[in-house]
C-alpha cells in the first residue's frame, strides 16, 4: 500500500525523519493554522465543539480520565475539563503554555506521543489525537501504546488526512492542505488505519469524512460558491453532531474506535 507525501510505508527500510525544527510557536503560524481563523464561529471553533460532543457521547463511564495527544492550543481540553480529569501532551513547549491558558484545570506535559510509558495500564477512559498520528514516525506503535493505557471499552478518537478523498485529483498534492505541511510524514489511506487499530484490539465504531473544505477544486467556479455547496454536508454533520459523511467526501478521516473489553 503506497502512502502519500513520501511517508514511510509499512515494512519499509525505516521510519521517516521527524522534522523537529518545525514544531513550536512557528508551527501555529504556518500551514493550515495560517489559513484557519480560530475565533468564535470559525471552522476551528465549530470543529472543537463537535469533537467534544463525540467524546461525551462515546466515552465509557470509567475511568473519567482523558488524554489528548498533540493537544495543540488546548481548546478541546478546555471544553472537556469539567467532564474529565484531562491531561494534554505535546512536543512543543508553546502548546503547553497555551493549554495552561485555555484549559487551566488540565495537566499539560511537554513530551512526545512516541513514548507513553509514563502512563499506567488502563489509566485512561479516553484518548484523543486530532491531527497527530500523521506526524509520527511509527504510528502503529503509538496505537499499540494507546491500547495499553486505555481501560476496557476505552475510547480512541483520532482525525488524520485522507489522501484518497474523491476530489483530491483536482488539487496539486504537493500544495494542498495535506501536502503543503512537511510535518505530515505518515499520511496513510483509510484501510491502513483500520488495520492498525484492529491489530491492536480496537473495534471501529465509526470511520467517516470531515467534508470537502479545501476549496477551490474547480477554476471556473467561484471559491465562495464551492465552499458553500461542497461544505454544506460537513456543516450539517457538525451542527447535528452526527457521523454520516462518507470517507470519500472528507479531506480528513475521523476514526471513533473502542478498545475491546475482556469478556467474562
Amino acid at each position: 500500500m503506497q502512502p502519500d507525501n513520501s511517508s514511510a510505508s509499512p515494512g519499509s527500510a525505516g521510519p521517516p525523519d521527524v522534522p523537529l525544527h518545525e514544531y513550536g510557536q512557528q508551527y501555529f503560524e504556518r500551514y493550515n493554522y495560517a489559513d484557519r481563523p480560530l475565533g468564535k464561529y470559525s471552522m476551528y471553533w465549530f470543529a472543537r465543539r463537535y469533537y467534544a460532543a463525540l467524546v461525551r457521547r462515546y466515552a465509557p463511564h470509567e475511568p473519567r480520565r482523558l488524554l489528548e495527544l498533540g493537544c495543540g492550543l488546548g481548546h478541546l481540553l478546555g471544553l472537556l475539563q469539567d467532564d474529565f480529569a484531562c491531561v494534554g501532551v505535546d512536543i512543543a513547549e508553546y502548546s503547553i503554555e497555551q493549554v495552561r491558558r485555555n484549559a487551566p484545570r488540565a495537566e499539560g506535559l511537554v513530551m512526545s506521543a512516541d513514548d507513553l510509558t509514563r502512563f499506567g495500564d488502563g489509566e485512561f477512559g479516553v484518548v484523543v489525537a486530532l491531527h497527530l498520528v500523521e506526524h509520527l514516525p511509527d504510528p502503529a506503535d503509538t496505537i499499540r501504546q494507546v491500547s495499553r493505557i486505555l481501560g476496557d471499552d476505552g475510547l480512541f478518537l483520532f482525525a488524520t488526512p485522507n489522501p484518497k478523498y474523491s476530489l483530491r485529483r483536482y488539487k496539486d498534492p504537493a500544495t494542498d492542505a495535506i501536502g503543503k505541511d512537511p510535518t505530515h510524514i505518515n499520511v496513510q489511506p483509510p484501510a491502513q488505519w483500520r488495520a492498525w487499530c484492529q491489530a491492536n484490539g480496537f473495534m471501529l465504531l465509526r470511520h467517516f469524512g470531515d467534508g470537502l473544505w479545501d476549496v477551490p477544486y474547480f477554476p471556473v467556479v467561484p471559491r465562495v460558491v464551492q465552499f458553500g455547496v461542497l461544505g454544506l454536508p460537513a456543516l450539517v454533520q457538525v451542527l447535528t453532531r452526527t457521523t454520516f459523511n462518507p470517507l470519500a467526501l472528507g479531506v480528513n478521516q475521523i476514526v471513533i474506535a473502542r478498545k475491546r473489553g475482556r469478556r467474562p
